[in-house]
């Protein structure tokens, strides 16, 4: 993990990694559509998705700790627990999870947030 920080630039830093390796770990060649962690731990039953929703969950975390209402945690805790519903089947559960990326929604919020309250942290995208 990059840093380890309370200021909400390493907080945004450690969070966008956590979401990168989740959800955009690698490629798929052909389809060129990115997978992470996410979908592969859904292979493994019942472990793999106790330790995907763990990792989603540390994501609110550090949400939580950077002050976010109580509507966006809300709706982040939601998207973590559609995340588990969804894989909850074992090996079926992969592929809706290869379509709603719940860490991608999350991180999406979270963006909004220290953007409009930490402009500082904001990073300009390639």
């Amino acid at each position: 993990m990059p840093d380890i920080g309370r200021d909400p630039a390493s907080v945004r830093r450690r969070i966008e990694a956590m979401e990168h390796l989740l959800e955009r770990l690698f490629v798929i060649p052909g389809i060129n559509r990115p997978v992470g962690l996410d979908v592969l731990l859904n292979i493994v039953p019942v472990v793999g998705d106790v330790v995907g929703t763990a990792m989603g969950a540390w994501i609110v975390w550090e949400a939580r700790n950077l002050g976010l209402s109580k509507w966006q945690m809300t709706r982040m805790a939601g998207n973590v627990g559609i995340d588990t519903l969804l894989g909850a089947v074992p090996f079926i559960g992969a592929i809706p999870d290869f379509f709603f990326r719940s860490n991608t929604r999350n991180l999406k919020i979270i963006r909004k947030h220290l953007d409009r309250h930490h402009p500082a942290t904001a990073i300009i995208e390639r």
